[in-house]
């Protein structure tokens, strides 16, 4: 009856916002005990504005689990001779000197076997995650996560979370999802863009675009001649501008949207197979003209989900209203919780 139940906290930790979920083991299920979300206005107000989000929300767990990107990040995906993981181990660090702009020693690796395939001439391989991360930045996000009295049990990969909140979702899902079925999952911040094109729940290609909602800020002040606070509020609330505001901001839509494009191109180039359906997500994924600038370019509809549609949110603890009028913008935070099984 009172057993301590395991509980991790999803922090991301973004340019322009934090956002908290905390999820808790309950044996048969996972279910949502906290959430917090919060602005950052000065970056050297960090610290402050996690605590103040983590103690707004009522989340005093202390495990957290958050995630890295931007070009100290490094990810590629290998086909190498089938080995066990103790061999990929050192393969990969040996791998990783041909692939990374870095000293090897600046760097932490990690990585993992995917699967293996046949290849034309009848031998296997294995298809291999290398991941290679600058040690500075490692350090400089568990520094602040120690500074303000947490532990940081798990530093993951934005691109990865995202896609472990696409996978919980599915698992928690009455669907069934074929597991060869290509899926694109863009999700759309402050400062950049984040594209993970998955085969089933496995990641098969990821890329970080660095346009987002800031360069549709910029756009604005500058189309409409008002400083960027003015122009962050309108974009956030047009107030019967949208036509104003639609317009400032599709030439930034158009080569966002093609430089996804360009990513699907070369997936689907190199996989031979078809990008399926596009799902969106983020900060920046509700302004004004999204949907139509993607669909022109892509010909295809996209679809904004819930990462937590099927996951219980418990009412007595969570403001479920909030959680759900900001559910577009978790799945990062949702991803970084879901390692609450690794963690366990």
């Amino acid at each position: 009856m009172f057993k301590r139940r395991n509980a991790l906290v999803g922090l991301d930790i973004g340019t322009s916002e934090v956002k908290a979920i905390e999820l808790t083991d309950f044996g048969d299920s996972v279910k949502v005990t906290g959430f917090g979300i919060g602005r950052i206005h000065n970056r050297e107000d960090l610290p402050d504005v996690i605590k103040r989000v983590l103690q707004e929300a009522g989340i005093k767990t202390r495990r957290v689990a958050t995630s890295v990107s931007g070009r100290s990040v490094i990810v590629r995906y290998l086909n190498l001779p089938t080995m066990d993981e103790t061999e990929l181990k050192g393969a990969l660090k040996f791998e990783a000197d041909k692939y990374i702009p870095f000293e090897i020693d600046e760097v932490a690796i990690d990585g993992q076997k995917l699967e293996e395939v046949d290849t034309a001439s009848g031998d296997r391989e294995m298809k291999s995650l290398l991941v290679a991360v600058k040690k500075d930045l490692i350090q400089e996000h568990v520094s602040l996560i120690q500074d303000i009295g947490l532990m940081p049990v798990v530093i993951d990969v934005d691109a990865f979370a995202l896609g472990n909140a696409f996978e919980l979702r599915n698992l928690n899902s009455p669907r069934l999802e074929d597991e060869n079925k290509i899926t694109a999952l863009v999700d759309l911040g402050a400062s950049k863009t984040n594209i993970n094109i998955l085969k089933g729940n496995m990641s098969c290609f990821s890329r970080e675009v660095y346009v987002g909602g800031n360069q549709m800020t910029e756009a604005i002040a500058c189309d409409i001649h008002m400083d960027e606070s003015e122009a962050e509020e309108l974009k956030r609330n047009p107030q019967g501008r949208e036509g104003e505001v639609q317009g400032a901001m599709t030439p930034v839509l158009d080569d966002l949207a093609n430089e996804i494009h360009l990513s699907f191109d070369y997936f689907e180039n190199q996989f031979d197979q078809q990008v399926g359906d596009i799902y969106v997500s983020g900060g920046s994924a509700q302004a004004q003209g999204i949907t139509e600038a993607f669909e022109r370019v892509f010909e295809r509809e996209i679809h904004f989900w819930d990462p937590l549609e099927n996951i219980e949110i418990l009412a007595d603890r969570v403001d479920v209203e909030a959680v759900r009028a900001h559910a577009n913008q978790l799945p990062i935070a949702v991803g970084l919780g879901a390692r609450i099984h690794d963690c366990s």
